[in-house]
């Protein structure tokens, strides 16, 4: 079975190696004892916390194989050094949004790291898609919902 690879800047590789570090060593701890817990109570075939604890366990395990699974398919997005040109992943891109009539910036990331309140956006994504491969002072269309949403490039950074 072949899966898709999985954007991620370096910070975002170190981000779910923590988290699948803890999954694994803390997390899985702290459900093995609520287990051992639960079992000393008797029965339980009618015990409640037995089973939010075997349930937060298999939640557990289906995270990790998840992030297992991104770390083994994650590509690194590296900016190239130098004049920036067009835009891709890992770059930067200063925008004037003609709906809001605003400057914006948005770093372009793989959809595992979109954040777009804090200014990251999915290469994926609609907006983020319609930049790809595009150039300072072209303009670019979104249709969303509310109508068409339209974009300048002002700058492109690395």
């Amino acid at each position: 079975m072949s899966s898709k690879s999985v954007l991620l800047t370096y910070e975002g590789i170190k981000k779910l190696e923590a988290e699948l570090e803890n999954l694994k060593t803390t997390r899985r701890n702290d459900v093995a004892e609520k287990l051992k817990e639960a079992r000393a109570q008797g029965d339980l075939s009618e015990n409640a916390e037995y089973d939010a604890a075997k349930e937060e366990q298999a939640e557990i395990e289906v995270r990790i194989v998840e992030l297992e699974t991104m770390l083994k398919n994650a590509v690194v997005i590296e900016a190239e050094e130098g004049a920036v040109e067009i835009v891709k992943p890992g770059y930067t891109v200063r925008l004037y949004d003609h709906t809001f009539e605003e400057e914006v910036d948005y770093l372009i990331v793989g959809s595992t790291e979109a954040d777009p309140v804090n200014g990251r956006i999915s290469n994926e994504s609609p907006v983020g898609a319609a930049l790809m491969n595009r150039r300072v002072g072209d303009i670019v269309e979104v249709e969303t919902s509310e109508g068409v949403d339209k974009y300048e490039i002002l700058g492109i950074t690395n």
